[in-house]
């Protein structure tokens, strides 16, 4: 990101934080020009990984059958779903609601079990587990925490939205991970086909960065 605009983004949080009783998070809106979304190949399905984070703390939830996976994972502060629990929360729509609060890993073994089992109420959501590929489950954790993913939905507007961090983090920080995300944007739609950016506070009105 230029100086000037750090600079703008820097004075606009300083301006709108801190006035409202909870944590405001930091909002991108990217407008696309000459982009069809409606055609299956341009539609976004992106995990991007910020590289400062999203400022708050996230919850894993690990399906495993693995003794190393489940006892590692929940060393690491994650909660741990066996197989067998399956059948027991699909039938519960309190325990599959709650399912929403986490990010959702999952020994790759068992990824037919869980969209059998659960796949109804998880898949338009886009809340699918991830399947946890490698063997160093705190790296997969880490990234998992730290990613937001950006989808084309809906009407398929040539429009996306996501956070990009929260109000208690620098600008330097936010500016950080403005600039992962719209370099991923622009690697799949190609930098000339962004008309714009907006960033804003939750309770903000936005403000042109781009």
């Amino acid at each position: 990101m230029e100086k000037e605009q750090l600079e703008k983004l820097d004075t606009f949080v300083q301006e709108n934080k801190g006035k409202r009783k909870f944590t405001q998070s930091v909002e991108l809106a990217v407008n696309f020009r000459g982009v069809d979304f409606s055609k299956q190949d341009n539609r976004l399905n992106l995990q991007v990984t910020l590289p400062e984070g999203r400022g708050k703390e996230s919850k894993a939830l690990v399906f495993a059958d693995n003794k190393n996976i489940a006892e590692k994972a929940a060393a690491l502060g994650a909660k741990v779903v066996p197989s067998a629990e399956l059948g027991q929360i699909a039938s519960d729509k309190a325990r599959m609601a709650e399912l929403l609060n986490y990010e959702l890993v999952a020994e790759p073994a068992l990824m037919t079990q869980i969209a059998k089992a659960l796949g109804q109420f998880l898949g338009p959501k886009n809340k699918m587990p991830r399947p946890l590929v490698g063997v160093d489950v705190a790296h997969v954790l880490d990234t998992i925490s730290k990613s937001i993913y950006i989808r084309s939905k809906g009407k398929y507007l040539p429009t996306v939205h996501c956070v990009v961090g929260t109000e208690k983090m620098s600008a330097q920080q936010i500016a950080a991970n403005i600039d992962e995300v719209v370099g991923s944007l622009a690697k799949k739609v190609g930098r000339q086909n962004i008309r714009s950016v907006y960033v804003k506070l939750t309770m903000s009105a936005p403000m042109k960065l781009v």
